[in-house]
C-alpha cells in the first residue's frame, strides 16, 4: 500500500514500517482512500458557472449603468455561500466565457491584451478559485490565435505560429475532447483532466477523515462551431460528435483512476435522432456509461426548474424538478452569473470505490435574486480586480459615431417595432449591394435584402432590451443595436428559400385559436428572439398568420408589389452564424454563401452611421416589411415587455397594443395586441 505521508501528519518518514502500521489505527481523522473502511461517506458539491459571456461585473456597458441582476461579482457571493454550506466543493465553468460584452471586445479587438496579461474574466475566475473549465462555441469568435493566447495554450494549427510563446492564461485546467487540429489530428485542448480533490469525509465510525476523490472532468462543445465560425476554423480544425467521443474517453478516465466523471458539455438537450453534428446532444451523452454528473449550458436556461415550459426540459427521461437526465444529476446555471449550479453528490465508500447515492444527491440552480426580489451583494474583491479594465471599456464605448433623431428600442419588436432593427438591415444592405456591384458582377442584377433580429427582447430579464435614446450615438449604442461580434455574410436564396426563412422565423409565435376566449400567450419562449429574423424594406412585404400551423404562416409575400415567385433569386445579407447553420434555418448550411466578409456586422453598422451622420425615423427606422394577418379573436392575445412603454409603440405607429397589467410577478408588464387591427 502506498501512503502519502504529507497527507498523514501522524506518520513521519523516520518511522519503521512496523511503527507506521501500529500508529495507522490512530490516524482515522486524516487518511487517504487506502485507509478508509467500507461505510465511509462524503458529500461533494459540484458548482457550475456557465455562459458568463465576460460579464465579470454587474454592469451594462450599453446603458452605462450598474445592473445588479447579473455578473461574476455576484456569482462570487453564491459560491462563497455554497462553500460555507458544503464541506467539500468543486468549482467548474462550462464555457462561453470570454465573449459577450464591450469589455470582451475591448480586450480582444480594440486594445488587445499583451501576452503577459491575463484576460479579465480569467483573472476573476482565478480569484474565485475555479478548478476546471470547459470551452464553449463563443470561445472561437475571436479566432484561434486569440484563443491560443488567452488560454495559455500552444495550439498546433494553421494560423498560430509554432514559435509563439505560451502566454498568460487561466490558473485552472481547461478540457475539450471533440475539437481537433486538422494539422496534427490531435485535440486543441486536453480532452480530460483528473483532479485529485482532497475532501473531508466521515468514516464508518463517524469520525472525520481526510481523503482524496479523483474527479475526472471531460469537455465538449457543439460540433457546429466549424460552420458558425467558419471564417476562423475552416480547414484548421474539425469536430467529432460528443457521444462517440465520450464513449472513447470515459473508459480511459476510469482506467486512470477517476472515481467520479463529470461531463462539462456546452450544449442543451435534444432527443431527435442522434447525429455527430448535433448542437445539443447531451440527452444522448447522459446515456454513456460511466458519466456521473453533467454540467450543461449554451441554451441560457435554468435547470432544474420544475416550472419550466422549455421543450428540452420536458423530454422523456428528463426530470426537471429533481435535476436528472436519464438518471444523471444535471444542472444548467442560466447565464451571465445569474445562477450557480449546485450538484450535491452524496458518496459512499464500498471498500474499493466511491459510489454515488443518487437518492441523497441533490441538484439545484441557485439564483442571485433573493426571495424579497433583491440581489445578493457583489464581491468587492472582484470589483477591485478589474477596475482598470472596466474604466478603459467605459471610455471606449463613449466614443461618438453619429446621432439619431429618434429612439431605437426593442420593447415591441415582437409585435412589429423595427426601430432598433431597421438601421442594422439598412447598413447590411448597403454594404452587400456595394460589394456585389464592385466584386460580384454575376449577381449584380439580383435584389439585395437583409435579415436581422432583436438580440435583446427580455430573455434575460426586464432590463434586457435595446433602448437607444435620440441624440448622440456612441460605440455603446452600436453595440446595443448589434450585440454579437459576428461577421457580415451574404447568401443567395430563391423565393422558396426566402419563404422558408421567414416561416422558420415565425416559429417565434404560438399558434393562436381565434375562438378561445381565454388569454393566449403570443410568444413561444423556447424560440430565441435572435432567431426571429425580419426584413425591413418597403420593397418586400409579407404577413404572419399566427392562427395557422407552423410552416404555413407567411402569406401575401410580395416584392415590389408582385407575388414572390418560388424560383425568383435574391441575395440576403445576414451574419456568419445564420448563413452557416445557426438556428437551424432550412437551407442555410453554409452552401449558399456568396460573401464571407472579414468585417464584423457591428463595424459595418458603425461605419454606416458615420456615413449617414444623422438618422431619422422615416428613412432609417420605420421601414416595416411585416404585419400580422388580421384576425378577430374571442379573447386577448398577450405578450410581456417592460412596463409603461406604450408611448414608444405609438411613436413608431403601433397603435393596436394596450397594457393590461403593470406587473406579471416577474417585473414585466402584460400587454395585449389586437390582431384585428
Amino acid at each position: 500500500m502506498t501512503i502519502r505521508l504529507s497527507v498523514l501528519p501522524c506518520l513521519t518518514p523516520l518511522m519503521t514500517p512496523l511503527m507506521a502500521a501500529l500508529l495507522l489505527a490512530g490516524c482515522a481523522s486524516t487518511s487517504l482512500k487506502p485507509g478508509l473502511a467500507p461505510g465511509a461517506t462524503a458529500t461533494l458539491a459540484v458548482l457550475e458557472t456557465t455562459d458568463v459571456h465576460a460579464n465579470v461585473l454587474g454592469y451594462d456597458y450599453y446603458k452605462l449603468a450598474e445592473d445588479k441582476s447579473f455578473g461574476l461579482d455576484r456569482a462570487a457571493t453564491l459560491i462563497a455561500r455554497a462553500r460555507a454550506e458544503f464541506p467539500n466543493t468543486l468549482l467548474l465553468d462550462n464555457g462561453d466565457t470570454i465573449q459577450g460584452t464591450a469589455l470582451a471586445d475591448y480586450q480582444a479587438l480594440v486594445k488587445p491584451i499583451a501576452c503577459s496579461e491575463t484576460l479579465s474574466v480569467y483573472k476573476v475566475m482565478n480569484h474565485l478559485g475555479m478548478e476546471g473549465g470547459g470551452v464553449g462555441n463563443h470561445e472561437f469568435n475571436y479566432g484561434l490565435k486569440f484563443l491560443n493566447q488567452v488560454t495559455g495554450s500552444h495550439f498546433e494549427v494553421d494560423g498560430v505560429e509554432a514559435s509563439a510563446p505560451r502566454c498568460a492564461g487561466p490558473a485552472f485546467p481547461q478540457v475539450l475532447a471533440n475539437v481537433y487540429s486538422s494539422k496534427t489530428k490531435k485535440q486543441l485542448f486536453k480532452p480530460y483532466h483528473i483532479i485529485d480533490k482532497q475532501i473531508n469525509a466521515s468514516g464508518a465510525d463517524g469520525k472525520p477523515v481526510t481523503t482524496i476523490v479523483k474527479v475526472g472532468i471531460i469537455g465538449f462543445t457543439p460540433p457546429t462551431i466549424v460552420e458558425w465560425d467558419k471564417r476562423w476554423l475552416d480547414g484548421k480544425v474539425y469536430t467529432v460528435g460528443i457521444r462517440e467521443t465520450a464513449e472513447k474517453y470515459v473508459p480511459q478516465m476510469r482506467a486512470e483512476g477517476a472515481d467520479i466523471v463529470v461531463a462539462i458539455s456546452h450544449g442543451g438537450l435534444d432527443d431527435s435522432p442522434y447525429s455527430p453534428s448535433m448542437e445539443n446532444g447531451n440527452w444522448y451523452l447522459s446515456k454513456v456509461a460511466g458519466i456521473d454528473a453533467m454540467l450543461i449550458g449554451h441554451s441560457h436556461q435554468i435547470f432544474p426548474n420544475a416550472a419550466s415550459a422549455v421543450a428540452q426540459f420536458n423530454l422523456p427521461g428528463v426530470d426537471k424538478a429533481a435535476g436528472t437526465v436519464n438518471g444523471v444529476p444535471t444542472t444548467m446555471a442560466n447565464l451571465w452569473g445569474k445562477h450557480l449550479g449546485v450538484i450535491g453528490l452524496h458518496l459512499n465508500w464500498d471498500g474499493a470505490h466511491w459510489v454515488i447515492d443518487k437518492k441523497r444527491t441533490t441538484v439545484e440552480a441557485r439564483g442571485a435574486q433573493q426571495a424579497d426580489k433583491s440581489f445578493v451583494a457583489a464581491d468587492p474583491g472582484v470589483v477591485a480586480l478589474v477596475a482598470r479594465e472596466h474604466a478603459a471599456t467605459i471610455a471606449y464605448v463613449k466614443t461618438p459615431v453619429g446621432e439619431s433623431a429618434f429612439r431605437m428600442s426593442s420593447y415591441f419588436a415582437d409585435v412589429g417595432d423595427v426601430s432598433a432593427i431597421a438601421p442594422v438591415n439598412a447598413a447590411q444592405t448597403d454594404y452587400v449591394a456595394r460589394y456585389v456591384k464592385a466584386n460580384l458582377p454575376q449577381y449584380a442584377a439580383l435584389p439585395v435584402l437583409s435579415m436581422a433580429s432583436a438580440f435583446k427582447s427580455g430573455f434575460s430579464g426586464v432590463n434586457d432590451y435595446t433602448d437607444v435614446a435620440a441624440g448622440k450615438l456612441a460605440m455603446n449604442h452600436a453595440a446595443d443595436l448589434y450585440l454579437y461580434p459576428n461577421s457580415l455574410y451574404a447568401v443567395k436564396v430563391d423565393g422558396a428559400g426566402l419563404k422558408a426563412w421567414l416561416e422558420h422565423s415565425a416559429r417565434h409565435f404560438h399558434t393562436i385559436d381565434p375562438a378561445n376566449s381565454a388569454p393566449q400567450e403570443l410568444i413561444d419562449p423556447s424560440f430565441a428572439s435572435f432567431n426571429f429574423d425580419v426584413a425591413t424594406t418597403a420593397e418586400l412585404r409579407y404577413e404572419i398568420d399566427v392562427t395557422k400551423p407552423l410552416g404555413q404562416r407567411i402569406v401575401q409575400l410580395t416584392y415590389r408589389g408582385k407575388p414572390v415567385e418560388m424560383g425568383q433569386e435574391f441575395i440576403v445579407a445576414t451574419n456568419n452564424y445564420r448563413a452557416s447553420g445557426g438556428g437551424s434555418f432550412p437551407g442555410l448550411d453554409g452552401s449558399r454563401t456568396i460573401l464571407a466578409s472579414p468585417d464584423a456586422n457591428r463595424d459595418v453598422l458603425i461605419n454606416w452611421i458615420k456615413a449617414a451622420k444623422t438618422l431619422n425615423l422615416a428613412a432609417h427606422g420605420a421601414n416595416r416589411s411585416w404585419h400580422f394577418a388580421k384576425v378577430k379573436t374571442a379573447g386577448p392575445v398577450v405578450f410581456h415587455s417592460a412596463p409603461d412603454k406604450l408611448a414608444l409603440a405609438k411613436a413608431v405607429g403601433i397603435d393596436n397594443v394596450t397594457q393590461l397589467k403593470a406587473d406579471d410577478g416577474k417585473g414585466f408588464a402584460v400587454y395585449a395586441v389586437d390582431l384585428s387591427r
